[in-house]
């Protein structure tokens, strides 16, 4: 049975933060708000909560999960990041965007891409989640909360409570979040594209 949190997406509760925090350390599986959509979470060395996403979302191997960053150090301690790159990132950070990166060491094997060792990193726009990767004091490993045969997102918490409670550890309400997808950008080589339109917009890049 989960437990359900009732989160103020302004001005997040400090106690409840840390309840969420401590859930999550111990092993957790959690839905928490993003800035686009409600999202899978979990810690990121955790592989036994990184084998239940995967068993609840019916997700092979080469899935590539997203790092849920802080701000652009976070990045460029997990992604290589050059000069151009990052002023990319600095104008479009934190929001609505996934963008795709050559990995670092620090990024465990199993989260980054098998073939092009990449990795998908995002700073959300997000109150709850940046106080919970605070409490925490590291990134989280997530993905979207797309059940198999679905193409949208679940947006409703109370719904995902009903559905999921059996399956997660907590599941934050932390409002209305919408269910629209981050806009994707590939960054691994020198010309940068947008291979998913999605919420955010880069002018420079149309």
């Amino acid at each position: 049975m989960s437990q359900f949190f009732q989160i103020h997406p302004e001005t997040p509760q400090a106690r409840l933060i840390k309840q969420a925090a401590e859930i999550l350390a111990k092993g957790g599986l959690a839905v928490i708000p993003t800035d686009c959509a409600y999202a899978l979470a979990c810690q990121l060395e955790d592989k036994q909560a990184l084998e239940r996403v995967k068993q609840l979302r019916q997700l092979n191997d080469k899935h590539n999960f997203t790092l849920l960053c802080r701000d652009l150090t976070e990045i460029s301690t997990y992604a290589k990041v050059d000069n151009t790159a990052y002023r990319l990132l600095k104008t479009h950070t934190p929001g609505a965007f996934t963008f795709i990166l050559d990995g670092t060491k620090e990024v465990p094997r199993r989260l980054m891409h098998p073939k092009r060792k990449t990795i998908g990193i995002r700073v959300p726009d997000n109150a709850i989640a940046q106080a919970l990767m605070e409490e925490l004091g590291q990134p989280l490993m997530t993905t979207s909360l797309i059940m198999p045969g679905e193409d949208m997102p679940m947006s409703d918490p109370y719904e995902i409570r009903q559905t999921l409670e059996h399956a997660l550890d907590l599941v934050i309400d932390g409002g209305y979040c919408g269910f629209e997808a981050t806009t994707v950008v590939n960054m691994t080589g020198e010309d940068y594209d947008v291979t998913r339109q999605g919420a955010g917009s880069i002018p420079e890049l149309d």
